[in-house]
């Protein structure tokens, strides 16, 4: 073979490499546009999207706490009066309570 026959192949793959490295240039900059469309879209294009994104995330999970405390508090208060209630009975049962003796 001679010497510019051998370099043939190193030149292809040069070539294949150069051009797989502008294809991902391309994609990072379709991704990257892509990416601010969504943002525009939904109106976070303001340079403030994390921040407004982090906020949105805390009141979700603060909405979620809540709701969890609710029900939470919902369910001591019908037990609490359940007891209560129980508690009442017995007492009236075992005429431990004001009424005719």
């Amino acid at each position: 073979m001679t010497e510019s026959g051998h370099q043939l192949p190193v030149l292809v793959e040069t070539m294949l490499l150069l051009r797989r490295e502008e294809f991902d240039e391309l994609l990072d900059r379709a991704a990257e546009r892509g990416a601010e469309r969504v943002l525009t879209h939904l109106g976070l294009e303001n340079g403030h999207a994390a921040r407004d994104i982090r906020e949105l995330r805390d009141l979700l999970e603060a909405w979620r706490d809540a709701r969890r405390t609710a029900w939470q508090t919902t369910v001591k208060v019908i037990t609490t009066g359940i007891l209560a209630a129980l508690l009442v009975g017995a007492a009236i049962k075992l005429k431990l309570m004001g009424g005719p003796q």
